[in-house]
C-alpha cells in the first residue's frame, strides 16, 4: 500500500520584486494598477525634474563633442594617407593618425553607453515578466535614488506552502510527490516537495516547501486547498476491519491455530474500504477469523464474572 500524509496549503509568491528610482525626480506616466500583467522591458512610469533634465543635457552634450572629435580624427586620418601616397609624410604619422581615430572611436562608444543609461535610469523598467502586487507612489510624487515605485510578483513563481504536524512531518522528505486539490473543485495538480523549512510555525505546525511536479501549475496566489503527499510504499498484513476486537484500550484479532483459537494483539494502520492493514503484530499467512470474532473472543467472560451481592 502507499500511505497518503494530507495537510492544508495554501499558494504563496516565492519572492516579490519591487522596482525602484535609480535617480532622484518627479514621478509621471505611471499608468499601472495593482493586479495587471507587464511584461520584461515594458515602461511603466518616467522620471523628470531638473536633476534627470541636467543629466541628460549634461551626456548629450559629451557625445555631441565626442563625435566631433571623431569626425576630426576621420578627416586627419584621410589626409594624412594622401599625403603618404604623396610621400609628404611617414608611415609613423599614420600609425600615430590611426590611433587617435581610435581613441575618439571608443569615446563617443562611452558617451552614447553613457546617455543610453541616464534615459534608462529616468525609466522605470519591468526587468521580468511580472504581475503588479502594490503602488508605492504616485504620479506628480518626488521620489529619491533607490525609493521603490511598484513592487511586482514575477510570474511562474508562486509555490505551496503546506503545515505538518507530528507524525506526518517526521515522514516528510525532498523528493516526495503528491496531488494538491484547490478548495474551489478544480482539477488536482501534481506537486512535489522542494524543501523543508525545519522551523515550526505560530500553531505548532512545520511547514513544507511544494512547487509543481512538471512546469508551472495554473493556481493563483493565496489559493488554498488539500496537499495530498505519498509516503513510500509499504507491505502490510491486511485483514477485514470487522475481524479487529477493540478491548481495554488494545486492539485484537482472533487467530486460528492447530492448537486452537486464540487471541492476537495487533496495531492497526490505515484503513482502505471495508480492509483495515496491520501494522505489527501478526504475520502474513495467519489465519484470521472474521465471523463471530467478537462472540469469540469473549467467549470465556463467564468464567470472570462475579454476580453482584
Amino acid at each position: 500500500m502507499t500511505p497518503h500524509v494530507n495537510a492544508y496549503a495554501q499558494v504563496e509568491p516565492i519572492s516579490t520584486l519591487p522596482v525602484s528610482a535609480a535617480e532622484a525626480g518627479v514621478l509621471s506616466g505611471l499608468k499601472v494598477v495593482p493586479g495587471m500583467h507587464v511584461y520584461a522591458g515594458e515602461v511603466l512610469a518616467q522620471l523628470q525634474g531638473p536633476s534627470i533634465r541636467a543629466l541628460l543635457l549634461q551626456n548629450e552634450a559629451n557625445l555631441r563633442s565626442a563625435r566631433t572629435q571623431l569626425s576630426a580624427a576621420q578627416k586627419s586620418l584621410a589626409i594624412q594617407r594622401e599625403q603618404l601616397r604623396a610621400h609628404l609624410s611617414t608611415r609613423e604619422a599614420e600609425h600615430q593618425t590611426e590611433s587617435a581615430l581610435a581613441q575618439a572611436q571608443t569615446t563617443v562608444d562611452n558617451a552614447e553607453s553613457g546617455l543610453t543609461a541616464i534615459r534608462q535610469m529616468a525609466a522605470i523598467i519591468a526587468p521580468s515578466d511580472a504581475t503588479v502586487i502594490a503602488l508605492n507612489t504616485s504620479n506628480g510624487e518626488l521620489v529619491n535614488a533607490g525609493q521603490p515605485i511598484v513592487t511586482l510578483q514575477p510570474a511562474h513563481s508562486l509555490w505551496l506552502r503546506a503545515s505538518f504536524y507530528g507524525r506526518d512531518y517526521r515522514s516528510i522528505h525532498i523528493g516526495m510527490i503528491g496531488q494538491f486539490s484547490p478548495s474551489n473543485g478544480s482539477a488536482s495538480i501534481p506537486v512535489c516537495v522542494r524543501a523543508i523549512f525545519g522551523v515550526a510555525d505560530a500553531g505548532g505546525g512545520e511547514s513544507v516547501a511544494i512547487t509543481p511536479l512538471h512546469g508551472t501549475a495554473q493556481w493563483l496566489n493565496g489559493e488554498s486547498g488539500t496537499v495530498t503527499l505519498n509516503s513510500p510504499q509499504r507491505r502490510m498484513v491486511s485483514v477485514p476491519t470487522r475481524a479487529l476486537i477493540l478491548n481495554q484500550g488494545k486492539w485484537w484479532v482472533m487467530v486460528h491455530t492447530a492448537r486452537g483459537d486464540h487471541p492476537q494483539q495487533v496495531v492497526p494502520g490505515p484503513a482502505q474500504g471495508w480492509n483495515t492493514f496491520i501494522e505489527r503484530g501478526l504475520a502474513s499467512g495467519s489465519q484470521v477469523i472474521v465471523n463471530n470474532a467478537y462472540l469469540l473472543f469473549h467467549a470465556s467472560i463467564d468464567e470472570h464474572y462475579q454476580i453482584p451481592d
